[in-house]
């Protein structure tokens, strides 16, 4: 009889996109049961990768009556299914699937920290943070940071004492290399795209995929972008993601610029994002924090080098000088000169680009990092049943 192995998420889409492929892979060894708040991604996550799904409504921000009544709807969830594992990948259906899961007794209970909110907050709120993450920890019985930066804030601010483990490289769900392959694009559809959007064949592209928040540095990359302009014609900036207004907005000059600049394009959010990486030529990614981004490596995969900050997780992907640049947050003038120098040193721009997707293919391939949570699920399977014999 196989044992039951349940994984949840605060909201469907982190099923959906952080685990692609993945639960349809753990469903031939383990009967997997995906957990999260109801949405349209939960139908996709059913259908492609043919799993059990239950919708648990969960809440992303402090709201206690709604989260006491989620970790109830959990608790007896647990109960019922008896699974052996539960292994959660966001903070609020971490702190609440732990909590939930030791009440219920469930054997194995693992989180995985994909990115800390703590260590750019202040004062009470910083506190807070703290103190439920060092509650999930309590609770659960193994813990996975994502990264080595990750790793570093945990044992930096006494978050557990727990052995604190990187699986494979780092990363949850590594990337398919095979779907993020430039060379599934040839010249002829690069060049439709590029006129769809208004873009020159001699325009180089700078590429931002993410949320335009402040939290991403968008602020910063409009504000380097403008500047560059002024003596820069034959650039353009490509932004791909959703504008979000209620939760950290962008500056109203910064949303003005993006909307009446010639150079600067945004499309909003794309369902595949692999075509406008195809057209690109760099990506830049000034992100104020992070766990251990996807697109960093997506778009190494796809042959672009990155400008990224001295962030956690992209301090890992990309390697100074060998497939990008890091620089500090926060800092448009750091991240206008370095823009510039990717678009004026050729040689510079070559060599980046040449190591660019091999540095992902190597350390990242999802195969890698599928076998080694498979690994990680039966070796403390095996301990398990050891203790109890």
């Amino acid at each position: 009889m196989r044992r039951k192995l349940i994984k949840t998420s605060t909201v469907p889409i982190s099923l959906n996109h952080l685990l692609t492929g993945q639960l349809k892979y753990l469903n031939q060894h383990f009967d997997v049961i995906g957990v999260s708040s109801n949405g349209e991604d939960l139908k996709e996550v059913e259908k492609r990768e043919k799993i059990k799904i239950i919708k648990i409504e969960m809440s992303r921000h402090i709201a206690l009556f709604k989260d006491c009544k989620s970790l109830l709807d959990l608790y007896y969830f647990l109960k019922k299914e008896k699974p052996f594992i539960i292994h959660s990948i966001t903070p609020k259906a971490g702190l609440l699937s732990m909590i939930a899961g030791k009440l219920a007794g469930i054997p194995i209970r693992m989180h995985t920290f994909t990115g800390l909110i703590f260590p750019s907050r202040t004062g009470f709120m910083q506190k807070l943070l703290i103190g439920t993450d060092r509650l999930l920890c309590a609770c659960a019985t193994h813990v996975y940071p994502e990264g080595e930066g990750v790793k570093k804030d945990l044992m930096n601010y006494n978050i557990t004492k727990k052995p604190l483990k990187i699986l494979a490289n780092g990363n949850v769900n590594g990337i398919d290399v095979n779907f993020f392959d430039p060379t599934l694009y040839n010249d002829i559809e690069k060049n439709l795209i590029r006129s769809g959007l208004h873009i020159n064949s001699e325009d180089f592209v700078f590429v931002f995929i993410g949320r335009l928040v402040s939290d991403k540095g968008i602020n910063e990359l409009i504000e380097a972008f403008n500047k560059m302009a002024e003596f820069h014609t034959k650039i353009k900036l490509l932004l791909i993601g959703p504008m979000e207004t209620a939760l950290d907005p962008l500056l109203p000059s910064t949303i003005k610029t993006i909307e009446i600049h010639k150079q600067i394009i945004s499309i909003g959010w794309q369902s595949d994002v692999r075509p406008y990486f195809a057209i690109s030529d760099a990506l830049v990614f000034p992100s104020y924090r992070e766990g251990f981004p996807n697109v960093v490596m997506q778009a190494g995969a796809m042959g672009l080098p990155a400008i990224v900050t001295d962030i956690n997780g992209c301090n890992e992907i990309i390697k100074e000088g060998e497939n990008g640049i890091i620089i500090p947050s926060k800092s448009s003038k750091e991240l206008k000169e370095k823009m510039e120098l990717l678009l004026t040193d050729k040689e510079l721009y070559s060599n980046l680009k040449l190591k660019a997707r091999e540095m992902i293919t190597s350390r990242y391939e999802q195969k890698l990092v599928w076998e080694a949570l498979l690994a990680e699920y039966h070796l403390l399977e095996k301990e398990y049943v050891q203790k109890r014999s």
